[in-house]
């Protein structure tokens, strides 16, 4: 009873390579193909999701190229772990080409089945060869994503089954020890639903047979195979099939020109075979003889110590192109972190604006000051002066919040009002510049306005989160305006005279009335400041030989508040805004870290 294939799932996101380009016991071979491994996957499940398009089309080429690179690492892997395993011989070519009756002449008997059909093969079938009764367990591990099967019982329309025959002994035949493998085409209509399979037979192979007739030599998937295998240099011989002898040296002309257009290489030999109206019949004895001693010829080129360097270049062909959508991916997290930055120095740049600058808006220093005066406090008169402030400011605070409950709006603070608007301008402004980005054509336009949809989501949901963050902001700079009052006190204390004069001033003008009814919340620090009892304090300190100092106090608690708010930008809200990639959509991105990348382009390119 078979079992059923193990096969990878293919929506797995893997993230460990398996790799660390500063390790001294690195295994590179084993290292590119984790890399290649992890690329397949991602194109795999992006191609899932995405559906049709130009993008798409392109992410399937690059998937044809991953799978061959991914097969052929691990066909590297079995050559340093099996190096003599049997040659791996795969026939290969267009539809209707004749492969299958082709691989029952070399074998010299009737195994591959065959049809006057179009496409009657679409699983890879292999043929030992002189072999004896090796085990193939490690072959059966390489088509791992396939269920072996035996040859008469395969399936119609299911492709995840190979077959690997019994050996055949013929020791007198002109080929080594091997396995012939027939293979499906890859032209065909339905080519697309077993084309990895074919990829990952011609990657076992050491040697290329191509077998095409006069009507299939010249089209363009021909050649774009031909193309795709040149970087491993597998020995290969070309069969042209299903000729007369009239055409066969205008075909044979024709064929070395168009290897010549597809592949830097020197043209291979070429063996040209009639037509044979049975398909079970016999090879020419001349024709047949001059086949079989160019694969002989041909497996005496094998060399599998050759197969990392072969790897490695297959890699470097395709590596931009693989590496194109990653990059794109990667620019874009790059463009939106940037534009998050950008946008909150321009929130920085309003804030100091608005609020650290403003005349009229700036509370923080005021409310030091309010400090201030708790401490100027003259000492045996304070509890007596503090319950009757108390009871005298008792009615205006009442109405005034009772005024501002009538009004709607909350006695928030101008900093808190001030970070609110920044805030609200820095949404619209990321938002506008999204909707641009997701207005133009490209490969990215989806990725921005998920991202937008995202950002919309998060204005909305995440309110309450930036309020509780803004109060927990302004409450924790509390001590440091406590910290001015203090220094603002200490300095009075070196002048009695001004320190005398403020207290005096204070008793009798009884500006701390305003300073408590703020702390008690009935007045906003904008009442406070127009209250001309502090005015004619602040006056005083300014005029006074504390002039310098005040105005220095004043501009380092600005710039201490500068770096609270911004630390509230970068460490708070930034993260939250930087990290909307993560929430989008994981089946149509890559996620592929940038510094493996880097580490891997290392090992290829030496950079």
């Amino acid at each position: 009873m078979t079992q059923p294939p193990r096969q990878r799932p293919r929506n797995a996101i893997v993230y460990n390579t398996g790799f660390a380009s500063n390790s001294p016991t690195v295994n590179p071979l084993a290292s590119l193909a984790a890399c290649v491994t992890l690329l397949r996957q991602r194109h795999e499940c992006v191609l899932n999701a995405l559906g049709q398009g130009p993008y798409a089309r392109r992410l399937e080429g690059n998937l044809i190229s991953l799978r061959l690179a991914e097969a052929f690492l691990e066909k590297a892997g079995i050559n340093l772990v099996k190096p003599g395993h049997p040659v791996q011989i795969a026939v290969i070519g267009p539809t209707q080409s004749g492969k299958s009756s082709l691989v029952n002449l070399l074998l010299g008997e009737v195994r591959a089945g065959v049809s006057p059909l179009a496409g009657f093969t679409v699983h890879s079938q292999g043929f030992p060869l002189n072999t004896g009764n090796l085990a193939w367990d490690w072959l059966e591990g390489y088509f791992r994503d396939y269920r072996r099967c035996p040859i008469d019982e395969l399936p119609e329309g299911r492709y995840e089954f190979f077959t690997l025959d019994e050996a055949l002994a013929l020791p007198c035949h002109r080929l080594p020890p091997s396995i012939i493998w027939d293979t499906p085409d890859f032209d065909s209509v339905d080519a697309t639903d077993y084309r990895a399979a074919v990829l990952r037979t011609a990657a076992l192979a050491d040697v290329i047979l191509l077998v095409v007739s006069k009507d299939k030599y010249a089209d363009q998937s021909v050649w774009d195979m031909m193309s795709l295998l040149e970087p491993l240099a597998q020995p290969t011989v070309v069969c042209l099939n299903k000729l007369n002898a009239t055409s066969r040296d205008t075909l044979v002309r024709s064929l070395r020109e168009k290897w010549r257009a597809a592949r830097r290489d020197e043209p291979p030999q070429a063996v040209v075979l009639p037509w044979i109206d049975d398909p079970r019949g016999a090879f020419p004895e001349h024709e047949g003889t001059a086949l079989l001693g160019m694969l002989a010829e041909a497996c005496t080129k094998v060399d599998r110590r050759g197969a990392e360097k072969q790897a490695r270049r297959l890699i470097a062909v395709h590596w931009q192109d693989w590496l194109a959508p990653i990059r794109q991916e990667l620019s874009a997290r790059t463009e939106w972190e940037g534009l998050l930055d950008s946008a909150m120095n321009e929130a920085m740049a309003i804030y100091r604006r608005d609020f650290l600058d403003h005349p009229h808006h700036y509370e923080t220093f005021q409310r030091a000051l309010a400090e201030l005066l708790t401490l100027l406090e003259i000492p045996g008169l304070a509890g007596g002066m503090v319950a009757a402030r108390k009871l005298i400011t008792w009615p205006v605070r009442q109405l005034v919040r009772l005024g501002r409950s009538f009004g709607g709006r909350e006695n928030l603070g101008q900093e808190t009002m001030v970070l609110n608007r920044t805030l609200e301008h820095l949404f619209i402004h990321v938002q506008q510049s999204l909707l641009e980005r997701g207005g133009m054509d490209g490969a990215m336009t989806a990725y921005w306005r998920e991202l937008g949809v995202l950002l919309k989501d998060e204005s909305r949901t995440g309110e309450a989160a930036r309020a509780a963050a803004i109060a927990r902001h302004v409450q924790d700079f509390q001590p440091e305006i406590e910290r001015t009052a203090h220094q603002l006190h200490d300095k009075l204390r070196e002048h009695p005279a001004v320190l005398n004069t403020l207290r005096a001033t204070r008793a009798t003008a009884d500006a701390a009335a305003l300073g408590l009814a703020l702390h008690t919340g009935g007045i906003g620090v904008q009442d406070f400041i127009i209250a001309p009892a502090i005015l004619s304090v602040t006056s005083l300190l300014a005029e006074s030989a504390l002039g310098h100092f005040l105005h220095r106090a004043e501009a380092e608690l600005k710039e201490r508040q500068y770096r609270d708010t911004q630390k509230l930008f970068e460490e708070v809200l930034g993260p939250v805004l930087k990290s909307l990639p993560d929430r989008m959509n994981q089946e149509v991105r890559f996620n592929i870290p940038g510094q493996m990348v880097e580490s891997v382009e290392g090992m290829l390119f030496g950079g």
